[in-house]
């Protein structure tokens, strides 16, 4: 049996602007893995994952040996995976098997409720990384990185890849994406080996930080699930929506209107996203030449200024990013002299805190659980190798 483990992720700065390709962010592994487990099989392969269900999945060959059917089923990230690969085990010649795979998660509460930590990206790396070791393909990390690229924008070619990045690395790192749209053009025209080391890979980059020594990571879960894709299609949708909202929100300026503890901004066509962009690269930057020092303050002033272009960014898409779990989250820890805001998409699912102490953080995590916020008991998953040049 080959076992693997990819961990998740969480979205320090840079969420939204990260789509954009070159665009960077900092982003960290988290401590809590999906579990992949392979064996060889015979006549079928089958997956085993709470995700369908009871029942397995069952895939087979056609006739050439080298196309998986799966019968009524969706086409997910799992079987993404598994085709990516196999259609790069053919183009290197090797001869094809068939494997049950075994899927368990950390990721998500005792009833299956998603903690919003990048599940899809963890099974995605875990899977590619299973195959990898049973083919005998000797992929680096960063080979098994792309080919997690490649096997998510078959599916959406929003994804930015950062949480890939992340649950192959380990540790906490800055990232920046490549265009999705034109990689998965390339390999719909030439195939994954050429899609592998082509030049559409340039703008995509991954390289550690380390935050200052004396903050403690904090994370809590307001137990809302959140769609990132509906989120970042939303934010991304054309300035006429944008527009539309802030017109209605002019017209009507009840508290329902805007997002709890939202900063008044002007109309979308006065800050469109390639200024949103350019201002969470800057603040990236900043984080990243914080943690470089090793300077909470500075560290702690970029966290709440990221937070602050977020919740302008909410205003001027008319998009609930910062719910008021979140805005409770985030002021609770503010009070104790942390730094905090949404994780990723928001939204929903959680929300990071920075803080100076272990004292303040116990502080921080008690105010929590009394206003129903659900404290994660998370660190950073160990750097994983070498990360080598795109």
């Amino acid at each position: 049996m080959i076992e693997t483990r990819a961990p998740g992720k969480l979205f320090v700065a840079g969420e939204y602007a990260v789509v954009e390709p070159g665009q960077p962010a900092v982003l960290i592994a988290v401590d809590r893995c999906i579990t992949v487990r392979l064996t060889e099989s015979e006549g079928a392969g089958r997956i085993h994952s709470s995700e369908y269900g009871q029942a397995p999945v069952i895939w087979r060959r056609e006739d050439d040996g080298e196309h998986i059917i799966v019968d009524e089923r969706p086409f997910d990230y799992v079987l993404s995976a598994i085709s990516t690969v196999e259609e790069l085990r053919s183009g290197r010649g090797a001869s094809p098997r068939y494997f049950d795979l075994e899927i368990s998660s950390e990721l998500n509460d005792a009833d299956g409720r998603k903690f919003g930590l990048g599940s899809s990206a963890a099974v995605t790396v875990a899977t590619i990384a299973a195959l990898d070791e049973f083919y005998g393909l000797g992929l680096t990390l960063t080979e098994r990185f792309k080919l997690a690229v490649l096997a998510t924008i078959a599916i959406s070619t929003k994804a930015s890849g950062g949480d890939l990045a992340a649950s192959t690395f380990g540790g906490w790192i800055r990232y920046s994406s490549p265009d999705r749209a034109a990689l998965h053009a390339h390999r719909e025209a030439h195939g994954v080996v050429s899609a592998l080391s082509c030049s559409e890979w340039a703008g995509c980059s991954a390289r550690r930080v380390t935050p200052p020594s004396s903050l403690d990571l904090l994370v809590g879960w307001t137990g809302s699930p959140a769609s990132t894709e509906h989120l970042v299609t939303r934010v991304h949708t054309p300035n006429e929506r944008a527009d539309d909202t802030a017109s209605e929100r002019a017209d009507d300026t009840s508290a329902e209107s805007t997002p709890v503890g939202a900063v008044a901004s002007p109309p979308a066509k006065t800050r469109p996203l390639v200024s949103f962009a350019a201002e969470s690269q800057i603040l990236v930057d900043d984080l990243v030449a914080a943690f470089d020092a090793d300077d909470a303050e500075a560290s702690l002033t970029t966290i709440r200024a990221v937070r602050a272009l977020l919740r302008r960014l909410s205003v001027s898409t008319g998009s609930l990013i910062e719910t008021e779990a979140l805005h409770d989250l985030c002021e609770i820890a503010e009070t104790h002299g942390a730094a905090a805001k949404p994780s990723g998409a928001g939204g929903g699912d959680c929300g990071i805190a920075l803080a100076h102490s272990h004292t303040e953080a116990q502080t921080i995590l008690s105010g929590w659980e009394a206003a129903g916020i659900r404290p994660l008991d998370l660190g950073a998953h160990r750097e994983e190798g070498e990360i080598d040049e795109f």
